[in-house]
């Protein structure tokens, strides 16, 4: 009996769990309309009123009545809504009554529990060092315009016949300005096929946009693995162990090799620690969350922070901060792959990539043993 309690108040915290975000939507949406409607009825009966010193002393207590019930509504429910109303309250956008109210909540909000501001098993410090550099290089259109020139020449001469994507010319003498190119937004590609009499969804079309998703993931193979990474405004360098090191990773995930997979995580700094049983298949899921683009059957999203992540299980300590920038990328090409309805590895695309890497760096490794050796004798 004990145990069908257990099982039971587990049914009804996950239940719970899943309803939180739309209770707290339909808590705000019943006090933001209490809120509404007695400005209203405040409105109407102000209009049976002749005197204007006594409309408007109507209208300050209203104000002050409405202020109290927004501070409540913004402080009780946090998050988003203590910065709606940090915004909010402004002199050019809320009577001084709201102001003073608000205000308040600038420096003064309400503290958020440690365990709530902490529930993500994932390194976050990193995550945001990571986002401050980022912010500060979206500015530096100088750098931006270098780096579409690196990677237009890198691209070139990585294929020697054709590159799998154009990257446009930086007009020198202007330069915020790129050359235009011809073209349709990959998301609109359906009603483009549409226009032309292509079925979207018949076979011509799936195998039109399997070459350019393929083209694409190219691209982003060859930036990650041997030499840097798009896009052109937050373009990283890694540096050459921890290239080497996702290099593995990669070849782990197309092998379904969980045991590598753990050793890859090690190798490129990724620390974790485990509560599952199965720890090694855990781990080898959340790469594929975090660094691979295929989903389960019948799945249209996955991300690694989701209820049923293997985060609940497997938690990060460390993450390098040089690999949110591929993070994101994986993440840009999975929303393609299910907008453009495929199903698509992009590990399994990468291998020969990354094999091509790791072998490069052998014979890099083993010539400069011999240049050492030829030396010392």
């Amino acid at each position: 009996m004990p145990l069908a309690l257990a099982q039971l108040q587990d049914i009804g915290d996950r239940i719970s769990d899943r309803l939180r975000p739309w209770s707290r939507s339909a808590e705000f949406w019943v006090r933001a309309a209490d809120i509404y409607t007695s400005y209203k009825v405040c409105q109407l009966r102000a209009g049976f009123v002749k005197d204007e010193e006594e409309r408007e002393a109507m209208w300050e207590q209203q104000h002050e009545l409405g202020a109290q019930k927004m501070y409540s509504l913004c402080s009780e429910l946090g998050g988003l809504f203590l910065k709606a109303a940090q915004i909010l309250g402004k002199p050019d956008l809320a009577p001084m009554a709201w102001v003073k109210r608000l205000v308040t909540l600038c420096d003064k909000a309400p503290a958020t529990p440690v365990d709530v501001k902490y529930d993500i098993n994932f390194d976050l410090y990193s995550a945001t060092k990571e986002m401050e550099k980022q912010i500060c290089y979206e500015f530096d259109f100088v750098r931006e315009a270098k780096a579409m020139e690196r990677i237009r020449e890198f691209l070139r001469v990585t294929n020697k016949k054709k590159p799998p994507v154009i990257v446009p010319r930086v007009i020198p003498e202007m330069v915020l300005v790129m050359e235009f190119i011809e073209g349709t937004p990959i998301m609109n590609l359906g009603n483009e096929m549409a226009k032309r009499g292509i079925d979207p969804g018949g076979k011509i079309a799936t195998m039109a946009k399997q070459k350019i998703l393929t083209d694409l993931t190219l691209a982003y193979g060859q930036m990650i693995l041997k030499d840097a990474l798009l896009d052109y405004g937050q373009v990283k360098a890694m540096p050459e162990d921890l290239r080497l090191a996702y290099a593995n990773l990669v070849i782990a995930m197309a092998d379904d090799d969980f045991l590598r997979t753990k050793e890859s995580f090690r190798e490129i700094g990724i620390e974790t620690w485990s509560i599952a049983d199965n720890e090694l298949e855990e781990l080898f899921q959340l790469s594929l969350r975090m660094f691979d683009t295929r989903l389960p059957p019948g799945v249209t999203a996955m991300s690694p922070f989701a209820e049923d992540s293997s985060l609940n299980k497997v938690g990060v300590q460390s993450f390098p901060e040089e690999l949110f920038s591929v993070l994101r990328t994986i993440q840009l090409l999975r929303g393609l792959t299910v907008g453009m309805g495929l199903r698509f590895s992009c590990a399994q695309q990468w291998k020969p990539i990354a094999e091509e890497a790791l072998l490069n760096c052998k014979i890099k490794k083993a010539a400069e043993k011999f240049c050492q050796a030829t030396v010392f004798e």
